[in-house]
């Protein structure tokens, strides 16, 4: 297969190519990246899966640029080190000591119209996020209260793993909550 039959592959979103090529073939590559990168243990499958998220955003645009005026590995180095270069302040270190979930009664006292507005105003936030899996993580974790393990496992994550979309997600629907 060739590099720009490949990227066609990857873009029409084959499962198995699109595995094959980011968590085996390109392992290494992304590896040394992030190792260069990061000072701090990252998780790579979370990293891997938020680069993919950024090729394929915009009908894969990124990924479409890719002309093949070298190899698809060496494009691939270019993209995935600037990405986590811009990345290296979102990334969480896995080793946090916070707990996963503070839990809290939220809305404790208020009226029972005060928590329906509240409840429409967060679901209409978590709507608005453009990244579902972190909508997601904070639906289950903070709003349903859901056991994190639980979560975890339902979303095939490590605990450590959901640390960090956990913090991420806050952070996002905090600059959400920001710009309205």
């Amino acid at each position: 297969m060739t590099d720009i039959e490949l990227r066609d592959t990857l873009i029409r979103g084959d499962e198995k190519i699109t595995e094959e090529f980011f968590f085996k073939t390109c392992r290494p590559l992304f590896i040394s990246i992030l190792r260069r990168i990061f000072n701090y243990t990252v998780d790579y499958d979370e990293c891997i899966n938020e680069l993919y998220i950024h090729l394929m955003e915009e009908d894969a645009r990124r990924l479409k640029q890719f002309a093949g005026r070298s190899s698809i590995f060496q494009w691939m180095k270019i993209v995935a080190t600037r990405f986590f270069i811009n990345k290296r302040n979102v990334v969480i270190d896995t080793n946090s000591s916070n707990p996963l979930l503070d839990r809290v009664v939220m809305f404790q006292g208020a009226s029972s119209e005060a928590k329906d507005d509240a409840r429409i105003d967060v679901e209409t936030l978590l709507a608005s996020m453009s990244n579902r899996r972190y909508a997601e993580v904070l639906q289950r974790l903070v709003i349903e209260d859901a056991d994190p393990e639980l979560v975890a496992e339902e979303m095939g994550v490590n605990i450590d793993n959901l640390y960090n979309i956990k913090k991420r997600a806050i952070a996002a629907l905090m600059r959400i909550v920001i710009a309205k």
